[in-house]
């Protein structure tokens, strides 16, 4: 589990071939380093991904094709700037929302107006019911509140801080971000969908349990 608060910037050094998928090779700060033991959750660009080794400079975690093709991490180009935050520890602060680094899919920016602060993105019409205004989404691993949303697009709100600070400030218009719903969202699309066959929810539906 993790906050949604980019803890780290790391810069992705290499990807290597492997039988079924790839290994990533992450040039990232001590601190980051620290926490990168084998076996270690590390959320990057939104993806959780399991530390397989480290040394002074760099960690590596491997992926399968399936997490290359469902997410950004199979197309990012060496050099590009990762999003990284360690797995929350038993009485760290919850200072953002939560976030389970499990990618539902990627989107786009759109556009980015400065004055405004506001950033638009595509997203796939299938987390459209698991997105609303004042909820939270995941870009690149970033927990954001949503401002306004559509059928396949959403807005936020940026304060120049949080770009500063973020892979953000560099990304342009047609750029890819995995994208994570709102795990409450998640849970109500769910219910919804299934309140039609579901005898037991129809009846908590109508007055509870008892």
């Amino acid at each position: 589990m993790f906050t949604g608060l980019v803890r780290h910037l790391g810069t992705l050094e290499a990807r290597q071939p492997r039988a079924g998928g790839a290994r990533l090779v992450i040039a990232a700060p001590p601190e980051l380093l620290e926490r990168a033991e084998e076996g270690a959750s590390i959320c990057t660009n939104g993806a959780c991904l399991t530390a397989v080794g480290r040394d002074p400079r760099t960690w590596q975690a491997d992926l399968s094709e399936e997490t290359l093709l469902k997410t950004t991490l199979g197309r990012l180009a060496p050099g590009e700037s990762l999003h990284l935050e360690p797995s929350l520890r038993v009485g760290d602060p919850l200072d953002g929302h939560l976030v389970s680094g499990h990618v539902d899919g990627v989107g786009r920016l759109l556009e980015r107006t400065g004055g405004e602060g506001l950033w638009r993105f595509s997203m796939p019409p299938a987390l459209a019911p698991m997105t609303a205004p004042k909820g939270s989404i995941a870009v690149d691993g970033l927990s954001l509140t949503v401002v306004d949303c559509g059928t396949d697009w959403f807005t936020v709100a940026l304060i120049p801080e949080t770009v500063r600070r973020t892979r953000l400030e560099k990304m342009a218009a047609g750029a890819e971000v995995n994208l994570e719903a709102d795990p409450v969202g998640r849970f109500v699309a769910r219910a919804l969908a299934t309140r039609e066959t579901d005898g037991k929810l129809q009846r908590f539906a109508q007055g509870g349990w008892g």
